[in-house]
Order: C-alpha cells, then structure tokens, then sequence
C-alpha cells in the first residue's frame, strides 16, 4: 500500500465555509480523484475508511461537511438553513476548487454521493457534465422531493420547522423542492454512473435505484443481497473496492 497525507482542506464560497479532509497520495505526478458527499445528517468522516483505501492505492479523494448538513458539521449553517441546492451550491464549489489543486489531474474528477448525497451528486453532474469523469451513487434517495411534496402537498402546508432524524429542517428545504421533479433534472449525464443498493432499503427502496437505470444512457446497478440503508462492514468494502476499480476502468 503506498503513502498518503491527510489533511483538514477549507472551501469557501458563497459567504460560507466547508469543511473537509484530503487524503493524497504522495509522490510526483498528477492524481484522479473521488468527491465523497454524505447523506441527511451525515459527515466528512462516513467516507474516511474509503477514502483511505483510495489514497494508499493511487488515488486522491476529498470528503466534506455539507453546510448545514448535519448535527455534526463543522461547516458553517445552520442544519434549518440547508436545502437540497445549497448542498448542490457547496458541491460545485468543491469541483472548482479541487480542479485547482496542484496534485489532481483535473480531468479525472469522480463524484461519489450516498443518500441525500447521492440525489446532489446526481444533480450536479447534470450540470458538471463537463467536469466529471464518473459518477457512483450509494442508495441515491431520488424521491425526496416526491415524498415531502405528498406529505405537504401545498406551500402553506409547510411548517417553519420540521424534525427528522434527530435534525430539524427549516421551511425552506420544503419549499426549494416544492413541485420540483428531481427525474428531469437528472439522466443527462452521459459518461459512466455504478450505482451501489441494497435489496432489504426500507429507506429508498431498490426500485428507486432500477429507476435509474431507465434514466442514464450508461449506468449498472450492483445490488446488494441483504444489505439495507447503510451497508454492512462486508458490503460497504465491497463498495470500496468497485469504487477503486471503478476509477481505474474509467481512467
């Protein structure tokens, strides 16, 4: 296994700081690189042992706090100030800067997205075709929108605030994605997507992931026999290694 540094990397944009790590392999020469985003609620740190695995074969890889994306950000917001699009705002900011970094080589730019994080991951790359080389997404959870919009069919349906999962959500993450249709604003993408899901997700359930599989012109969904919203230490090793292989077939 090679050599790598980790270290703590700050973006700002947008009058707000992120905050993530950096898991560099060392030595000379030009690296790919995979942007890990995190789920609701999650952090940075869900994608540390991924990362490592990723840095000491070769390969750079940068996890951050969604701003306000979490009880335990260290970025700035509050978690009642995040939407879907600021997250996807904090994404991109992550793309531009990392395509900056002296070490990467800008045109193997991967994004990896679980949950939450996997819905922003694929809305961006819509948008970022161009700077993307592949995307994997982990139990994608496409159908926020379609569930908040049938809980609050109408914009005065929402409240001011909204618990979930131990974090409150304030009324504008409601009302961002209020009549949004997330499945035109993904499938553009047109290079490579894998997409990682579990058989047994209560959470987003599998045919979520074969939806997208009518959506994006390249795709392959592995499904994960037992697995649920969140993967077993065997599963989400199995995930980190197709990720490495991934990124290496797509080089």
């Amino acid at each position: 296994m090679g050599e790598y540094t980790e270290k703590v990397v700050k973006i700002n944009h947008h009058g707000r700081e992120i905050h993530g790590v950096s898991y560099m392999p060392t030595g000379e020469g030009k690296y790919p690189i995979v942007i890990f985003s995190h789920g609701y609620n999650g952090t940075h740190a869900d994608f540390t042992l991924n990362s490592r695995y990723l840095a000491s074969n070769g390969v750079g890889a940068y996890c951050f706090d969604f701003c306000g994306g979490s009880v335990n950000s260290q970025s700035d917001l509050q978690t009642t100030e995040m939407t879907i699009f600021t997250e996807k705002e904090d994404l991109c900011a992550v793309i531009d800067s990392v395509k900056q970094w002296e070490q990467i080589d800008p045109s193997s730019i991967f994004l990896f997205g679980g949950s939450q994080g996997g819905l922003v991951t694929a809305l961006t790359a819509d948008e970022r075709r161009e700077d993307v080389r592949g995307v994997l997404l982990l139990f994608p959870a496409f159908l926020i929108a379609d569930h908040w919009n049938e809980i609050f069919p109408a914009l005065e349906d929402i409240p001011d605030t909204q618990e979930l999962w131990g974090m409150t959500l304030g009324r504008i993450f409601f009302e961002t994605i209020h009549g949004f249709d997330v499945y035109k604003h993904i499938g553009q993408y047109d290079k490579n997507v894998l997409i990682f899901h579990g058989d047994q997700d209560t959470v987003v359930p599998l045919a979520i992931g074969e939806k997208a599989l009518e959506l994006y012109p390249h795709v392959k969904l592995e499904v994960f026999p037992g697995e649920g919203h969140g993967f077993s230490e065997a599963g989400s090793q199995r995930v980190t290694e197709m990720t490495y292989e991934f990124v290496k077939a797509n080089l």
